[in-house]
């Protein structure tokens, strides 16, 4: 639930500096000479692509949020066998033992999103969290039933 309030407040935060940044893009096209026109287009730029990164992430989680409450109500999640440091962070060869085993398991059955998706959490575990994203991608298309650009 943190995580979830972290985000939405990050999110929002987000969204007022866009709309900063948009009124300020658009003040200086409204002067109307050509060098205040041509920041002020290269300044909504900043928010356009803003935006756009942050719907894309946030239909990314929504989607892995479906896939992780459907996982659940199969009994599939992946059980934590992790040990961890006194610290309370993941032993790293711990994370790399579990995940031999996932990447065994989706080289077994590459067209189940089930285990894309145990395997990205085992990625993400061990820290390497592009390869945990794309991996993750891959179970949303797959669960999609999309053709796999990833």
């Amino acid at each position: 639930m943190r995580a979830k309030i972290t985000y939405l407040v990050t999110a929002a935060v987000l969204v007022f500096y866009f709309v900063l940044v948009g009124s300020r893009g658009v003040m200086l096209i409204q002067s109307g000479t050509l060098l205040t026109v041509t920041f002020g287009v290269a300044v909504l730029v900043l928010p356009v692509i803003g935006v756009w990164f942050l719907w894309k992430n946030t239909q990314f989680v929504r989607k892995a949020n479906q896939l992780a409450a459907e996982l659940d109500t199969e009994g599939g999640l992946p059980a934590d066998e992790l040990r961890r440091l006194p610290s309370g962070r993941i032993d790293r060869d711990s994370a790399d033992e579990v995940f031999v085993r996932r990447k065994a398991e989706t080289e077994e059955s590459p067209d189940d999103w089930r285990c894309w998706f145990r395997l990205a959490v085992a990625y993400h575990d061990a820290r390497d969290t592009p390869r945990a994203r794309k991996a993750m991608q891959r179970a949303i298309a797959l669960h999609d039933g999309r053709p796999l650009g990833v």
